[in-house]
């Protein structure tokens, strides 16, 4: 079981092997930079921050300059390379296996950072992330395996598991990528 010690220090139990961590030794664990960027972990609340604010930020994915309010926006009212990014924050930044098509003002928010080039401290949002889905009971941890990497670093036992085959939605195809711009 995994849980929150702190506000960010994940505590578990794997196996019978003890360990904790921040978000500086998950940065040493996984061999990234983790002391640096925006930290925002925003569920369910649309209010207004540095970096966001929620009735541009809707205008903009969902491609309407006429809102007069913040709202979530379905994914079909979204361009393609918005799309490619939405995809890219739901299976890395803040995984999740439910409500892919409709984005909270969260996804809004990490994908204004990866298009806008804002340095974000993923470590710290993977942290949060964790600990809300925990909070939930009946989702799925994420990061399963960035996971496994902590796991052995900390000298968990695992047993050789076969990864599942992608599905058609894992994966895009070259017509797509060519729509977002993105091959030659």
């Amino acid at each position: 079981m995994i849980h929150l010690k702190k506000k960010n220090v994940v505590k578990s139990s794997v196996k019978g092997v003890a360990f904790e961590f921040d978000h500086l030794k998950l940065a040493s664990i996984l061999g990234i930079p983790g002391n640096n960027g925006i930290c925002e972990y925003i569920k369910d609340v649309w209010e207004e921050s540095r970096y966001t604010k929620p009735l541009e930020i809707t205008r903009r994915f969902a491609n309407n300059k006429t809102l007069t309010a913040a709202r979530r926006v379905k994914s079909g009212e979204m361009k393609p390379f918005q799309r490619f990014i939405h995809f890219l924050v739901i299976k890395n930044v803040v995984p999740r296996f439910r409500k892919k098509d409709t984005l909270s003002f969260m996804d809004l928010t990490d994908m204004d950072h990866l298009i806008s080039r804002r340095l974000v401290n993923l470590l710290r949002v993977m942290i949060r992330h964790m600990s809300y889905v925990i909070s939930m009971k009946d989702h799925e941890l994420p990061y399963g395996d960035w996971l496994t990497m902590v796991f052995e670093a900390f000298g968990v036992p695992l047993v050789d598991k076969k990864g599942e085959e992608p599905k058609r939605y894992d994966y895009f195809e070259e017509t797509f990528l060519t729509m977002c711009k993105l091959t030659r």
